[in-house]
């Protein structure tokens, strides 16, 4: 079986399911330039729980319209992939493994940083899909820890995703238009994030918020940044970062994706 590559894609806003962008067009083409999972594990920046990771066991995940203020067309939209009990007893036996007391949550359904580039990626909705919650008050060695414990998933055809934003400051993101000119602080900060992921910097990338330019202006807080470590653990030691995409909407959501193998 083919090992895959685990990812992190920045889902930006929700409205990434219905306005024409860069990212939207390279997300429609992702699906199909990668290996077919059997499977897909998302850790989404907005699902966090306390103490130990979750993993959702739903056999027919609801659609989650997690926000409010946008177009009634984007709350008809729906994402009717299916669950998968044995990857998910899977997910939650490897991470309990690896000392996570992972909690089984039947009624977990699929958040729009799961369902909306999932929506682009694999529009049939034929892949079966499930996902682990990001740790609430835990930093980035924690979340690359819990990366770790589902690297065993690459070999078993099961895609690993990380989904978040590589820059979230939502009080700077209000009333831009999605081609807003990009901000030196957010530029700044995303290329240092790119050389300390190319080059493997673990340790400058665990310490990002004292070390990066600009890292709590980007992230004020940092739920949408941790799923990117998921994905860069669950590649495993010695990994390498490829960076699949760039561009940035609304002047200060860079929108990267980043491939780790």
């Amino acid at each position: 079986m083919t090992t895959l590559p685990t990812l992190f894609i920045s889902h930006g806003s929700p409205m990434l399911a219905l306005e024409d962008s860069p990212a939207r067009r390279f997300l429609l083409e992702l699906g199909a330039a990668l290996p077919r999972p059997r499977a897909i594990v998302v850790a989404s920046a907005h699902w966090e729980t306390a103490g130990a990771p979750a993993v959702g066991f739903a056999a027919q995940p609801e659609t989650i319209h997690d926000f409010g203020g946008f177009p009634p067309a984007l709350f008809s939209l729906q994402y009717p992939a299916s669950g998968d009990a044995g990857v998910a007893e899977r997910v939650a036996s490897l991470l309990d493994q690896a000392g996570f007391a992972s909690r089984r949550d039947a009624g977990r359904g699929l958040d729009h940083g799961a369902w909306v580039p999932l929506r682009l990626m694999y529009p049939q909705a034929d892949i079966p899909v499930l996902q682990v919650s990001i740790l609430r008050n835990a930093g980035p060695q924690a979340h690359a820890r819990l990366g770790e414990a589902l690297a065993p998933l690459r070999n078993e055809g099961v895609l690993v995703i990380g989904s978040g934003s590589l820059t979230h400051n939502l009080y700077e993101f209000r009333g831009q238009s999605i081609d807003a000119p990009v901000p030196g602080w957010v530029g700044e900060f995303g290329e240092w994030m790119h050389r300390a992921l190319q080059s493997g910097e673990r340790d400058a990338l665990f310490d990002y918020r004292r070390l990066a330019p600009h890292a709590v202006r980007n992230h004020p807080t940092e739920e949408h940044l941790l799923p990117l470590y998921v994905a860069m653990g669950a590649a495993g030691d010695g990994s390498r970062a490829t960076r699949l995409h760039a561009s940035v909407e609304y002047g200060v959501l860079a929108m990267d994706v980043y491939a780790f193998d």
